[in-house]
């Protein structure tokens, strides 16, 4: 019978170094990174490169068994497997398992070296992207003894064994292929189906490795309104004894997404309202450990979701068992982004098969993604080409389920590119990355116009907030007020329209993003509900659990918010309890009703008030403080800023780094102004990508002066949040470029309104 044995502790890991030879280093325990620090302060310095591992097994301490395998569930992103000093396997692709046969190999005492590398690497995705590439071996690592016949370990990391299940009106068909190597003719496969109570509800033996079993009067997996989970197990017996045995759950449901009402489960209306999840901890990376896993879950849960978007990789084999076992519906995609590289194409297809064989039997799951944001350098043959095979390689492998794609907010709606999958998403960030919040709706409604049979989702909208605060919220600002406004107005905008298959927002928490130097916190995306210690909720947390849970609650906005200068301060609530009263040092100064469920108080702001929100039986308090002076914690200063908002001359009538794009580009010295700033932006990225081997683009300042898609996004930016910006792309202005380009804007005059 099958063993497997878990082998995470007593590792020696060496850094920087491809020498398997070499044996001083620390010893550790799995899940393991080494960017778990570097990879999340900022500078986009962390350690690219190769590290080793070694472990010795004794084989006195194993079970007898005819072979033994080694199991890697996740190792970032290239590895290379040596038992005793010879090289068994090379894997590429940090987020899926591998296995290795390693029999032959195995001595009284095996030493086992993996070599893993995170290098810049142009055959394996990804290689650009907004987050962190940990290196590291960060799941769990098995050995697995099995018997000379045994369900397949060779087949792309799979289980072995695939359940597809067809709801029949009351009954269901469950189809089951399992792969098997070396099956005797004396031996037999025994298949047997439970309920969720473990209770034997169908059962054949036979020699066939694919058959169908019947469930009579099924109940089906609905999401989170009833996640039921059955569960196969099948069996080679041989004169009475198991050879091997696998197990697998699985649920029993139908669905469509129409370009109308959205998603359909089990022939119901079922809005799919949710986040994305990136899966990587404060000061611990992608290591993690299963209660982080939980964790995690629990939170998406409290907030109501329904759906989550597993960006941008395969994750935890854990974490999709949690979104099966809580009713989450699934979008699945490989990392596949940003940078299209004609030399990835075969890593593209060994990562998407990867991706389906080993989730195919998951529940949860209803769409593949084939890529996120490929086009945002534009689209060409190569490209397109890439997307059919993958597109047509899916299908192949999954007849149950559909297609999708992420597209970058300026690909235009026309681009035969987005007509490749079955359905189509958006990132869109208007509100934040330029433009305005209120442009959200309307775009989905002219998509949905011009495309009405093409179903469209929002696979990602956000807007970053810190420990900053204001009562004058503006885009750019990175206040925890701007964020709740903003996810206010996107929840209304997006909710409304029943046509819009999914939103996901970006993100459920902060993560780890090297590069990023933004907001005051260098090396994380703040875009999160929650931070990336999982220690505090924002109050964009409470906006959509007051929309999407069913558990009755009420919560006091801004409580991080103490020290105001205004006489009179708006308070917000948030419940998904009908009314909310408000109390004043213990005097109730009204009650309000909010289809919306967003409460709105204005509140006298004298001395230091006791403020209590109370819906039914719940209450949140706070308290305010009326302050002469604003307080200056409460305002961003970037870190290691060439330049901050308040160090800049800003004369009355004329034009500074702290106005806006769209506003300068109002006149036309200033837009005049701006192709200059476009044309040095050009150079420098030139310049850069000259350094580093690439090829010139010229797409750039073209977009800027035809005023298309990236023109729209960036209107809303500050020059000096601009420039701050390019910095991710390692584009970098002086202080005295800076002061020179501010010096030109004050020449300016705005237009008189």
């Amino acid at each position: 019978m099958r063993n497997i044995i878990n082998i995470n502790s007593n590792w020696l890991f060496i850094k920087d170094t491809s020498d398997v030879n070499c044996n001083e280093g620390e010893s550790i325990s799995l899940p393991h990174t080494w960017n778990a620090i570097d990879g999340q302060d900022g500078g986009n310095d962390y350690f690219r490169g190769s590290c080793l591992y070694k472990k010795t097994l004794n084989k006195s301490e194993l079970p007898e068994s005819d072979l033994y395998y080694l199991e890697f569930r996740g190792t970032n992103s290239s590895a290379d497997l040596f038992v005793n000093g010879n090289k068994i396997a090379h894997h590429d692709g940090g987020y899926s398992t591998w296995r290795a046969n390693i029999t032959e190999y195995i001595k009284d005492e095996t030493e086992i070296a993996v070599i893993v590398d995170n290098s810049p690497n142009e055959t394996v995705y990804p290689q650009m992207a907004d987050f962190t590439f940990y290196g590291g071996i960060y799941r769990d690592v098995n050995l697995i003894c099995v018997n000379n016949t045994h369900f397949d370990l060779d087949y792309y990391g799979g289980p072995g064994i695939m359940i597809t299940p067809e709801v029949d009106e009351k009954n269901a068909k469950i189809e089951i292929e399992v792969f098997v190597k070396n099956l005797k003719e004396s031996q037999k496969l025994a298949y047997t189906i439970y309920d969720a109570e473990n209770k034997e509800l169908n059962t054949l033996e036979a020699n066939n490795s694919k058959v169908t079993l019947e469930i009579k009067d099924v109940i089906l997996w609905h999401g989170r309104r009833n996640p039921y989970l059955y569960s196969c197990e099948v069996k080679i017996v041989e004169d009475g004894q198991i050879v091997d045995n696998i197990q697998s759950t699985f649920g029993c449901r139908s669905f469509k997404i129409d370009p109308d009402n959205g998603f359909i489960l089990n022939g119901e209306e079922y809005p799919l309202r949710g986040v994305s999840r990136h899966q990587d901890r404060l000061g611990i990376g992608n290591a993690l450990l299963p209660e982080h896993h939980k964790e995690d879950m629990d939170l998406i849960c409290e907030v109501g979701a329904t759906t989550i978007r597993l960006a941008h990789y395969q994750h935890d084999q854990y974490f999709y068992d949690l979104c099966d076992e809580r009713g989450m519906v699934v979008w699945a995609e490989i990392p596949y982004i940003s940078k299209h590289m004609p030399t990835g194409r075969e890593n593209t297809i060994s990562q998407m098969k990867e991706l389906v064989i080993q989730n195919y039997n998951h529940p949860s799951i209803i769409v593949w993604g084939l890529s996120n944001e490929i086009s945002i350098a534009g689209s060409d043959d190569d490209l397109l080409e890439n997307h059919k095979i993958l597109n047509d390689l899916v299908h192949d492998m999954d007849k149950t389920r559909l297609t999708t794609m992420a597209v970058v907010s300026m690909c235009k709606i026309d681009d035969p590119y987005i007509q490749i999958p079955d359905v189509i998403s958006y990132n869109h960030y208007f509100g934040w990355y330029g433009g305005d919040t209120a442009m959200n709706g309307p775009w989905f409604d002219k998509f949905h116009a011009a495309h009405p049979k093409i179903p469209i989702g929002c696979s990602e909208y956000g807007c970053e907030a810190l420990n900053w605060h204001t009562s004058n919220p503006k885009q750019g600002d990175y206040t925890e007020e701007y964020q709740a406004y903003y996810h206010e107005e996107l929840i209304k905008q997006l909710f409304s329209r029943k046509y819009i298959w999914a939103t996901h927002v970006w993100n459920m928490f902060d993560f780890g993003a090297d590069a990023r130097a933004e907001g005051g916190e260098n090396g994380q995306n703040h875009k999160g509900l929650v931070t990336m210690d999982r220690k505090y909720k924002k109050d964009s947390f409470y906006a959509y659990k007051a929309w999407l849970s069913d558990d009755p609650f009420v919560h006091l906005c801004g409580k991080r918010y103490i020290d105001r200068v205004e006489d009179v301060t708006k308070v917000t609530v948030y419940s998904n309890l009908p009314e909310v009263e408000l109390f004043v040092n213990g005097e109730s100064i009204g009650k309000k009703t909010a289809e919306d469920h967003f409460f709105y108080f204005d509140v006298p702001n004298t001395g230091e008030s006791k403020i209590v929100a109370k819906a039914g039986e719940f209450t949140d308090e706070g308290i305010i403080r009326k302050v002469a002076e604003p307080n200056m914690d409460y305002v961003l200063v970037e870190k290691g800023a060439v330049l901050n908002w308040f160090d800049i001359d800003a004369p009355e009538g004329r034009f500074s780094l702290n106005d806006t794009i769209s506003d300068i580009m109002t006149s036309p010295f200033g837009k005049l102004w701006f192709m200059t700033v476009g044309l040095k932006l050009k150079k420098k990225m030139d310049a850069g990508k000259k350094n580093s081997g690439e090829k010139k683009s010229g797409g750039f300042d073209v977009d800027l002066k035809a005023g298309g898609g990236l023109m729209q996004m960036m209107g809303g930016f500050t020059v000096l949040r601009l420039t701050s910006m390019v910095g991710m792309m390692n584009i970098s202005f002086t202080k005295e470029e800076l002061l020179k380009m501010n010096k030109q804007l004050n020449r300016i005059r705005k237009p008189k309104k």
